[in-house]
């Protein structure tokens, strides 16, 4: 499948997801060349009038006061690219670097950037052929926009660097030769339309928000599950209550408990409880067989994840406004005939999101970790044996050695929480004085989702065991096809395993489809 960029059709997050991971090719419609073009003339018509504008007849950065003829364009446009390609580390994967191209070549095509037609059709000639640049992954300040991670890429464009392609690891300017592409010549503003803008982030932002809505859909299946395993009420979910708490979130999430449950014979209906406790009734206080109410991490589940619902959308949105944004400095609007000094290649708005999807997927692990606690815990699991564990307990020791790990990850991942879009530090001779750090909160993003999922993959194993203890047939028909799915890859564990494998394959199905299927 090809994907076309145009003026009037915005692009989706999971577009650019699907382009990056299975290597579709891209391109533009004519309306996207004619615009690029008027703003590229629209430029040189003010380097004809001898207007002063930054990046074109000036330095850059902290040489912002330095005046530089446009007869030196290109030795600047380069030396800017080598000048800020100071990232280090491992080196991002294909699928995430093909997301940044990607991203940068949306952010082009809105025709306000001023690169020449010839420069983005050899960006996208670059990404389309499969040549992946090496971008090393730490070192952004996400202001001005993600500069060492696209200078990196810039630079292979120009025939400089390395890149991978067909696993190889080549210089830049040998992956162009075995594609057939002539490298960019740079002229004024086109290393900084490059590389001067947020693109970075967004595109590493659109995997992660993707997998993130994806496990997250899966987790409300994987809820349902463990309502059933642990003999949870369902009365707790009924829409009517929840009609009375107007969060769009939250009632989504009831409902959808609601609906899931209802062919549930493992779910408890409250009100045979409560005719069990009426009788129970006596003259004394005298503590009943069960309990009329679910522990929170159980009942509260739509107050729980109903925000987690609502804040995903919001990122959602976030990170969708900017990937369709011109987003570097300055900008040549062809309509107004100017040219516009801005901030538009600051991050602060994908930082924060950034930031507000690990605080969601921290809730999420949060809740996970409170109930793989109740399934293991034989005085909370509501008859369950412990560390469920049904066979040969004390000989075994059942699941109790998963709780390490989910334990573990969620300790490790709450001391990461803390806001990377407040940790802005002055550079570049203060010119660069507050800054966003918005890939670096995506990359930590990133790692948090890979914990969160390897914890919703052991409550769901917990949950299995648990249903298969209770008995399978009195699953509801979706928790039963979930249950079926699971069962593909773990087996009930009626003796002690390694079970690490099979976590971190239900880890990665949790990420790659809902409901693993």
């Amino acid at each position: 499948m090809t994907y076309t960029l145009s003026l009037d059709r915005r692009v989706r997050l999971a577009e650019v997801e699907s382009a990056a991971v299975s290597a579709s090719p891209v391109t533009v419609d004519d309306a996207v060349r004619t615009r690029v073009q008027r703003s590229r003339r629209m430029l040189e018509k003010f380097v004809a009038d001898e207007r002063v504008i930054y990046g074109v007849n000036t330095s850059m950065g902290g040489f912002v006061n330095w005046l530089v003829p446009v007869t030196l364009a290109r030795p600047l446009q380069e030396n800017l690219l080598n000048a800020v390609a100071t990232n280090v580390g491992n080196h991002l994967d294909d699928a995430t670097v093909r997301a940044i191209m990607m991203s940068r070549v949306v952010s082009l095509a809105r025709g306000n950037s001023a690169i020449s037609l010839a420069n983005l059709d050899k960006l996208i000639a670059v990404l389309n052929a499969g040549i992946v640049p090496c971008v090393p992954e730490k070192g952004s300040l996400g202001t001005s926009g993600d500069l060492g991670p696209l200078a990196a890429i810039a630079l292979v464009c120009i025939g400089q660097w390395r890149a991978r392609l067909n696993g190889e690891v080549l210089p830049g300017a040998e992956a162009l030769r075995r594609a057939g592409i002539e490298p960019m010549e740079l002229s004024f503003k086109e290393g900084l339309a490059l590389i001067n803008g947020t693109s970075g982030m967004v595109g590493l932002g659109c995997l992660i928000v993707e997998r993130a809505r994806r496990l997250l859909q899966s987790y409300l299946l994987v809820s349902a599950l463990s309502v059933e395993a642990l003999s949870g009420k369902l009365k707790p979910f009924d829409p009517r209550v929840h009609r009375l708490k107007p969060h769009a979130g939250q009632q989504a999430v009831a409902e959808f408990l609601w609906e899931t449950l209802a062919d549930s014979r493992l779910a408890v209906d409250e009100l045979d409880t409560e005719h069990l406790l009426s009788n129970e009734m006596g003259e004394h206080a005298k503590a009943g067989s069960q309990s009329i109410e679910d522990a929170y991490s159980i009942r509260c589940t739509p107050q729980i994840l109903g925000p987690v619902v609502d804040s995903i959308a919001g990122i959602q949105r976030v990170v969708e406004d900017e990937l369709n944004s011109s987003n570097d400095n300055p900008l040549v609007d062809p309509d107004e005939a100017e040219v516009f000094h801005n901030g538009h290649f600051h991050g602060q708005y994908v930082s924060m999101a950034m930031d507000h999807l690990v605080i969601a997927l921290t809730t999420l692990m949060n809740l996970s970790n409170r109930r793989i606690d109740r399934f293991l815990d034989p005085s909370n699991s509501n008859g369950l044996p412990a560390f469920l564990c049904r066979e040969d307990p004390g000989l075994r020791l059942g699941l109790m050695g998963g709780q390490f790990m989910s334990a573990s990850l969620t300790a490790e991942t709450r001391a990461t929480a803390m806001p990377m879009s407040i940790q802005s530090l002055s550079s570049t001779a203060d010119f660069q004085d507050i800054v966003s750090f918005g890939f670096v909160a995506a990359r930590r993003a990133r790692d948090v989702l890979d914990n969160v999922a390897h914890v919703v993959a052991f409550e769901l194993l917990c949950a299995c065991q648990a249903a298969d203890i209770r008995g399978p047939e009195g699953l509801s028909a979706a928790t039963r096809r979930l249950y079926e799915q699971t069962r593909e890859v773990v087996p009930y564990l009626d003796r002690d395993v390694t079970i690490t494998d099979y976590v971190e394959t239900l880890a990665q199905r949790l990420v790659a489809q809902p409901g693993l299927g």
